[in-house]
């Protein structure tokens, strides 16, 4: 498997959030039963409880790949730009 995530299953290419200047991201959707403890959402700060699907995502040819992975609520990742 790739070291930046990359092959897990659903993983999508998108543009990142704002203050990257359209770096690409790759992203993909984290279900409810695979969330098993708690995330701070990097775009309001918040928790992302336990149970909660949610948005993985970490720069695509930047940082240290699937180390920067970032977990989204799936609203927050939408208004990302």
């Amino acid at each position: 498997m790739p070291s930046d995530g990359a092959g897990f299953y659903g993983t999508q290419v998108t543009e990142g959030p704002r203050w990257t200047h359209g770096e690409p991201y790759l992203f993909r959707l984290m279900g409810a039963a695979a969330a098993t403890k708690f995330y701070l959402c990097p775009g309001c700060n918040q928790n992302i409880p336990p149970g909660v699907a949610h948005i993985v995502a970490w720069p695509k040819d930047s940082g240290r790949g699937a180390e920067d992975r970032r977990h989204w609520h799936r609203h927050c990742w939408d208004r990302r730009h």
